[in-house]
């Protein structure tokens, strides 16, 4: 087990290893999207690039970026990752909605 901070909302939740991000937030009723993403997002299947988020600690706890994260994330500073392909591994702390 480990735990994902949410820290915006102020929320700390205990994960399995091997649990998906954006899964455990949609889970935990923690709003990942923007009013944009609410709109048109994906429902998780790694196509649309909306569930953007901010890894503000335990970066090496999660798995490494996709290509199409790469692709989607390119303009992005490098601690952003779609949460819909990150796997948490480890102890996180997240920034939901990032302005950049």
């Amino acid at each position: 087990m480990t735990a994902i901070k949410f820290i915006k909302e102020n929320k700390e939740i205990v994960v399995a290893q091997g649990s998906n991000l954006r899964e455990k937030a949609v889970q935990n009723q923690i709003d990942i999207y923007t009013f944009k993403g609410k709109l048109i997002n994906c429902g998780g299947y790694g196509q649309c690039g909306m569930c953007g988020v901010e890894i503000v600690e335990g970066m090496e706890n999660l798995s490494p970026r996709t290509d199409f994260e790469n692709r989607k994330l390119a303009k992005k500073p490098d601690n952003y990752r779609l949460a819909c392909q990150a796997i948490v591994n480890g102890a996180v702390s997240v920034n939901t909605k990032p302005k950049s």
